[in-house]
């Protein structure tokens, strides 16, 4: 069985205004992880990520990329217990 774990991240760079978190979302679902990502007022986004372990660091990989327009500098990862809270991946307000 794998491994089930959770992720606390924070995007730094250009990386609001850029559909981040919609494709988050797309790259999430696609790998079957749950959670969700918002855009946060200091100009970061921040996501929590839960699933298998490989999928949320294919998950995170992306996120050092971002979509097209986007210009990551920093991704802060913070791995905490899983918890199995989230029915899916949202995009939080």
């Amino acid at each position: 069985m794998a491994e089930k774990v959770r992720a606390h991240v924070i995007i730094k760079g250009i990386v609001q205004g850029v559909y981040f978190r919609a494709n988050t979302r797309r790259v999430a679902e696609e790998h079957g992880v749950t959670g969700w990502v918002r855009n946060r007022p200091d100009g970061t986004v921040e996501a929590i990520f839960e699933g298998e372990k490989e999928d949320v660091e294919r998950v995170i990989a992306w996120c050092h990329r971002g979509p097209w327009g986007a210009r990551v500098d920093e991704v802060e990862v913070e791995w905490e217990e899983y918890k199995g809270e989230f029915q899916g991946f949202s995009i939080r307000y």
